[in-house]
């Protein structure tokens, strides 16, 4: 057994040196320079686990939230635009700190007169204007949106010092807030509501000249509680425009006055609808509670061409009422069609519902419904049952916004009801995500403000997963040649064009999305890839899957953080991911993996002076050892080809005899073919190695080596492939499942291209 056991080391010593000896200098770290290895702890980037946020990314022991209910009495003044509320808020301290006073929201303020908004972007003289935007731009005073604050009021009816900082406004009590207590006050307000189209907006109104009507979406209309976490204190941080919202849960019960002829719905219940819904009405809501194939229209587009012909002088209330929710929105208009459809999630009813003005037919009429009820089908799957009643889709020209249980969204046809397909499946996708948003971050709360890619990121990820259920399950919303959903988001080779470009215009995921230079990749499209990656290609389905709806639900009426989510991505999968996190979503770096260098060899007992050497080193017999001859070599000859070692070999013979069963050695192949193969890594992102190789008879094999690979050595490694066929070519990432920025490198024999990576990374160069 002694030369046995002096065989494996020979061989084992031979393989080495012919296969790994470029390794070994370049392996270990210089003193004295601050370890970059990729697959280190995020020790580091992470705050330190306490009773607030657990280790395992759950909630702590002592985790709380604040909780802010809101009584509301609104009226829409159709006439003048104009919007005008009495609220009252009672806030309850549930964290164990003595507050000295609140802040509230003031987010209209960002369309006052005086706001900083515009002043914080770069701009110039343009050559040529368009006469709306010379006239808006230099003619103009600017629309004054920003609330009219008229009392803030305690419940005795005693005024309360405050101060407004811009869309910020810090109430003082009576006296400070301890743990466990609650305070309530009154806001009198009232704002000029904007035109979203002409003046853009994530709220607004819709101006129709031609009948002189208005389509209202309306939200972040009522002055909100801030949140106050364990993370931020409070997160007063300004709105500028982009950041979203951090909101507490809490209850609404709001009565809205708008309009006799409007059709109003929003966030919460509608306690009143046998008050504001005509007996018409009502037959068709009952048939549209049991039809869970096609929507049943509540309000037909006759009926809204006939209001928008005659406007009423009274008014209707609307009473809506919501539990555990962290805002509020509504849409009205007489303009609105209604239709709803009874949606299925797992034996529980909800009503999938959509609005939506003439100028959205056919397609709204054929598509909107059964996209929020697809929709919430397979989010429920992805992450946790639906919880609230209904979904409302919208229909608001240029609008793509969302809010508890209602969302506006955009998508419409041409003047004669015709549209392409880019108008159909984009108003598809807009409603799948912006639906998608009463999970992320309506339900699993993060704070959009600090970080916008943990509900759009998130979103847009499980909006790639819905679109292909879609497809699935309307195929005939697909177009003629169309096999699945065309998909804009997710797949990994969409998102290379901005991952491999100028790195000058490139932020981190892990950056304030006011900060972000494209902030549409950076803040949906990558992380959403990366997501669908570390699904698709990293952890495999069923293990991601069951991890993040373990995070979805430990964070359902929530406020989960990054850390929360990376956390237990890992602890519900056992599967160590700080260097993905690290790499897509704290640096910059790109994905370029390549095959570098190719190198055939030809096995033979016959000895050689690499052979000899090494025998007469350690006192080896050279018949014990198996020689690898790499072609084109010294000791390679024309047509070699590769003998039956283990007909030749005595000791071979012996060590099988020795070390296998009969039934053993009888599946035993003889491999006829050995390769060298070396990857390089000229991107810094880690990641897997996927591999195809392709035989001579036409076959092939996809072989996937963990990112592991590379935690020796970030540049380059190499494997010894022992195959019983000739391969012929390899392939790296042939299904393009990795983000490659650059796949001219990708195969062997190499295919020469010149893409437009290769000509940046030469201007680069020089």
């Amino acid at each position: 057994m002694n030369n046995l056991k002096y065989f494996v080391l020979s061989a084992l010593f031979v393989t080495v040196g012919v296969f790994a000896q470029q390794d070994q200098e370049k392996k270990e770290p210089q003193q004295g320079h601050k370890n970059e290895n990729k697959f280190k702890q995020l020790y580091e980037e992470f705050s330190t686990p306490n009773m607030y946020r657990a280790a395992s990314g759950a909630p702590g022991s002592a985790y709380y939230q604040q909780q802010a209910d809101y009584k509301m009495d609104l009226v829409l003044d159709d006439v003048n635009a104009k919007l005008s509320g009495f609220e009252t808020i009672t806030y309850t301290n549930n964290s164990p700190d003595v507050l000295s006073y609140l802040w509230v929201q003031l987010d209209q303020n960002m369309r006052a007169r005086d706001s900083k908004t515009p002043l914080i972007e770069g701009s110039g003289v343009s050559p040529v204007a368009q006469i709306g935007s010379y006239a808006n731009d230099y003619m103009g005073e600017g629309f004054d949106g920003g609330f009219n604050i008229e009392e803030v009021k305690d419940t005795n009816g005693k005024p309360l010092q405050h101060m407004i900082n811009r869309t910020m406004m810090r109430v003082e009590m009576p006296k400070p807030l301890a743990s466990g207590e609650q305070f309530s006050f009154s806001i009198k307000w009232w704002y000029n509501i904007n035109d979203h189209v002409n003046g853009r907006g994530r709220s607004g109104y819709e101006y129709f000249k031609e009948d002189d009507n208005r389509a209202y979406v309306i939200a972040q209309f009522y002055p909100r509680m801030a949140v106050y976490n364990d993370v931020e204190g409070w997160q007063n941080s300004q709105f500028w425009g982009r950041d979203e919202f951090a909101l507490p849960f809490g209850d609404f019960d709001v009565n809205i006055t708008v309009p006799a002829d409007h059709i109003l719905d929003g966030t919460g219940v509608l306690t009143n609808r046998k008050e504001v819904y005509s007996k018409t009405m009502m037959k068709r809501y009952e048939e549209a509670k049991k039809s869970f194939k096609e929507p049943v229209v509540i309000v037909t587009q006759d009926e809204v061409i006939a209001a928008e012909k005659t406007k009423s002088t009274k008014t209707k209330t609307w009473k809506l009422s919501a539990k555990n929710v962290r805002d509020f929105g509504f849409a009205t208009s007489r303009r609105f069609i209604l239709d709803m459809m009874a949606v299925d999630i797992n034996g529980s009813t909800k009503m999938a519902v959509s609005m939506y003005p003439k100028e959205g037919n056919p397609l709204w009429e054929q598509w909107s419904t059964k996209a929020v009820a697809s929709t919430l089908k397979s989010y429920s799957r992805m992450t946790f049952d639906y919880p609230y009643h209904k979904a409302i889709s919208v229909h608001a020209k240029n609008q793509g916004m969302e809010y508890p249980m209602i969302c506006w969204n955009y998508g419409r046809p041409d003047a004669e009801g015709k549209y392409s397909d880019r108008t159909k499946f984009g108003m598809m996708s807009v409603i799948i995500h912006e639906v998608g948003h009463n999970f992320f971050p309506m339900i699993v709360n993060s704070d959009e403000r600090q970080w916008t890619w943990m509900d759009e990121g998130l979103n847009t990820f499980v909006q790639y997963v819905a679109e292909q259920d879609f497809g699935k399950w309307y195929p005939d919303a697909l177009s003629p040649g169309q096999s699945a959903y065309p998909s804009r988001r997710g797949p990994a080779a969409n998102i290379t064009r901005y991952m491999g470009g100028d790195q000058n215009y490139i932020a981190p995921i892990m950056t304030k999305g006011l900060n972000t230079y494209q902030f549409g990749n950076n803040a949906y499209g990558k992380p959403g890839t990366a997501l669908n990656i570390l699904r698709e290609t990293v952890m495999g389905e069923e293990l991601f899957d069951y991890a993040f709806r373990e995070y979805s639900k430990r964070w359902m009426f929530k406020h989960p953080t990054p850390e929360d989510f990376f956390r237990t991505m890992e602890d519900a999968s056992a599967v160590d991911l700080d260097w993905f996190w690290r790499g897509w979503f704290y640096t910059t770096d790109y994905v370029d993996i390549g095959v570098k260098e190719v190198k055939k060899f030809y096995v033979t007992t016959k000895p050689n002076k690499i052979g000899a050497n090494m025998a007469k080193r350690y006192g080896i017999d050279e018949k014990d050892l198996v020689y690898f001859v790499e072609e084109g070599s010294d000791e390679y000859t024309e047509g070699m080809t590769s003998e039956n070692v283990s007909e030749k070999s005595t000791s071979l013979k012996e060590y099988l005899m020795d070390n296998f069963s009969a039934a053993e050695r009888a599946t035993m192949k003889e491999p006829k073919y050995f390769y060298s193969v070396t990857f390089n890594k000229p991107g810094g992102l880690v990641m897997p190695i996927i591999v195809e190789y392709t035989y001579a008879d036409g076959t092939s094999k996809t072989e996937t080596y963990p990112a592991q690979i590379w935690r020796l050595n970030d540049k380059e490694v190499s494997k010894a492939i022992a195959s019983a066929k000739e391969i012929v070519s390899i392939t790296v990432d042939p299904k393009l499942e990795t983000a490659d920025v650059d796949t001219s490198n990708n195969s062997w024999p190499r295919e020469v291209k010149q893409g437009e990576f290769d000509e940046f990374k030469n201007k680069v160069k020089n």
